[in-house]
């Protein structure tokens, strides 16, 4: 058949800083999935964008294209309200966990498809996959049905959702181009829109274990995304939340469910139960539920009982004990003091090195290995207390893992005068 459009054209706009057409935009992305545009071709594109750039009406329209791809879904059938939130990611960050089964508790639908993790933050859908007989793959009809009744999933993308945007996405990775603003937005509100959810909150992460390193550019992500919905008409919100010092006590897999257990039990880390309780109002807000008692539903076990119909609706044992790892190497402050730094990014590539993680996205993980942290900033420590424990089923990793670790903390002889607050701003 004849082309519209020569992907070389389509290049040399954007690398001169032009601006290109709903039509271009719509061959493009059609004719990469097709294999017509070739993936040397698309990578200078992509390079083009990210040096250049693109204005809001050409990333609506390529968000759009990538929409158009494959299938939507559609939860009108299911008589409730739906809401879902997205995280850009981060190190500990196991709020899903907890967050989804507690949304549903006040009679909103949460429809969480997840991913797994790659480099240095984690993935869900590998914490999930620890809890013996857990499955991530769900049918359509499996999905509407756990929907229904207890409320809420976290499943794995079907392929049919966003198709050009796997495409997509594997190229990103390999050249360079992970960073785009145009295209993390449309790759992560390309598939939130074809899921079909009503209300979607965004968790932008911001600081040295996140993507978006500076503030700027995380609050510049945040409002790219939030135009992205509201121009699909899907109500979005965003929530710029603190990455610099990691999320909780745990980086893992089967650590972080633990973790997220404690949570639904009515303790666990303040901080992960501040952001848990945060996105569930953003999220039943979204859905027009207001006034619910959030905080309420983890302290009385309502959250709870969701978890484990949820899980045991996916086949998992919600009783079975979690994989642990056959090793550990626990490293001790040198020092009396206050922990005035904890870095997160160093926390997670450590975590990943010991095995929590994977470097290629066919990589196996090890469901026990990762990082317990028994100190956060502004704890006074003493010399010869434990501050991280490593854990592993290979002992031979300790040695990268412990590297990585290398300047990852500080201890001073005062406090800290104050902490960053964790929810930083938050854009509509």
């Amino acid at each position: 058949m004849s082309e519209s459009f020569d992907a070389v054209d389509i290049i040399r706009i954007k690398r001169d800083r032009g601006t290109l057409t709903n039509e271009q935009i719509d061959w493009t992305i059609d004719a990469y999935t097709r294999g017509v545009i070739a993936d040397e071709q698309m990578a200078a594109l992509n390079m083009a964008i990210l040096l250049n750039g693109m204005d809001r009406a050409e990333i609506s329209r390529w968000t759009a294209a990538m929409i158009a791809s494959g299938e939507r879904m559609d939860f009108s059938s299911l008589g409730k309200p739906t809401a879902d939130k997205h995280s850009t990611g981060g190190v500990g960050d196991k709020i899903t966990l907890p967050l989804a089964p507690l949304v549903a508790v006040f009679g909103v639908a949460v429809p969480q498809l997840s991913g797994r993790g790659l480099g240095h933050t984690g993935g869900t859908l590998d914490k999930l996959e620890s809890i013996p007989g857990w499955k991530a793959s769900l049918s359509n009809a499996e999905m509407m049905d756990i929907l229904r009744d207890p409320g809420a999933v976290i499943c794995a993308a079907g392929s049919g959702l966003a198709p050009a945007d796997k495409k997509l996405y594997a190229l990103r990775d390999v050249t360079g181009t992970v960073e785009a603003i145009p295209l993390i937005a449309s790759s992560i509100m390309s598939k939130k829109i074809a899921e079909g959810t009503g209300t979607l909150v965004l968790d932008v992460k911001c600081g040295s274990g996140a993507f978006m390193k500076d503030e700027e550019s995380a609050r510049e992500l945040a409002r790219t995304m939030v135009d992205l919905g509201k121009d699909a008409g899907v109500t979005t919100t965003a929530l710029l939340t603190n990455m610099n010092t990691p999320l909780g006590l745990t980086a893992g897999n089967a650590i972080e469910v633990e973790e997220s257990l404690e949570v639904l039990a009515g303790g666990g880390p303040s901080d992960v139960v501040e952001l848990t309780v945060a996105l569930a109002e953003e999220m039943l807000a979204g859905a027009g539920v207001r006034d619910a008692d959030v905080a309420g539903a983890l302290q009385d076990g309502r959250a709870m009982d969701v978890w484990r119909r949820m899980i045991s609706a996916q086949g998992g044992d919600p009783d079975a004990a979690l994989p642990v790892a056959k090793e550990s190497h626990v490293v001790t402050a040198d020092r009396d003091g206050f922990l005035t730094e904890l870095d997160a990014m160093k926390v997670g590539v450590a975590a990943w090195r010991l095995g929590a993680g994977r470097a290629r996205k066919e990589d196996p993980v090890q469901a026990g290995a990762g990082v317990r942290m028994h100190a956060k900033p502004g704890d006074r420590v003493s010399k010869g207390q434990p501050l991280l424990t490593l854990l592993t089923d290979t002992p031979e990793r300790f040695g990268r893992a412990g590297e990585a670790l290398d300047g990852a903390w500080r201890i001073e002889d005062a406090a800290p005068a104050s902490l960053p607050p964790l929810v930083m701003d938050r854009i509509s």
